[in-house]
């Protein structure tokens, strides 16, 4: 099992980097998604 961190938008839902996510903390959210 390996962990992958995606950057999401809290207002749209559409997947960003994570770099931009961290980057607008107001407006994404980093997720954590586990890999089979």
């Amino acid at each position: 099992m390996s962990t992958t961190k995606i950057g999401r938008s809290a207002i749209t839902g559409r997947f960003t980097t994570v770099k931009t996510a961290k980057g607008n903390p107001r407006t994404h959210i980093v997720e954590t998604i586990k890999k089979k």
